[in-house]
């Protein structure tokens, strides 16, 4: 017999381990093919777990915690899983949600996929070389593209532009 005491208590568990993981997303299957293509042995080895849990499970790093939140310096960000250049940094903003965020994407650098994870229908932006997941895509961002893309900060290696 499930009592309201039994429900709560399994939530508050639930929210309790939650809390210490990564969020795990999982957009919906991708058919594309894509130019680098490791084994999971391969990507364990050459990504740390955190960017693992992103880039390859889609997960979500706790927002406020990367990096590259705060990161100025003119230059591109890149992908953390293959280098290929994602986002210039004339496109960042601060979006004020914790995580990096761009108004654009570079040219055929990122593709997107249908993400109903949550309860809730969002574009799952993911790396057009390797496939690795970055984050999502809102239509909730400054001009010109009116577009906010949210990317985990993990997901991405910054490189700065030569002087």
């Amino acid at each position: 017999m499930t009592t309201r005491r039994f429900f709560l208590a399994g939530g508050t568990l639930g929210l309790a381990a939650a809390a210490g993981l990564p969020w795990r997303a999982t957009a919906s299957g991708s058919t594309e093919t894509f130019a680098v293509t490791l084994g999971d042995a391969e990507w364990r080895g050459r990504l740390t777990p955190a960017q693992y849990a992103v880039l390859r499970q889609s997960g979500t790093e706790r927002p406020h915690s990367s990096a590259l939140l705060h990161e100025a310096r003119r230059g591109q960000f890149a992908c953390a899983g293959c280098g290929l250049d994602l986002f210039s940094s004339a496109t960042k903003f601060d979006s004020g949600t914790g995580w990096p965020s761009f108004w654009a994407p570079l040219e055929r650098a990122v593709g997107t996929t249908r993400d109903s994870s949550f309860g809730m229908q969002r574009d799952a932006v993911h790396c057009s070389r390797c496939g690795g997941h970055l984050g999502h895509v809102f239509d909730d961002g400054p001009r010109p593209t009116g577009l906010r893309y949210c990317m985990n900060g993990v997901a991405m290696v910054f490189k700065p532009a030569v002087a």
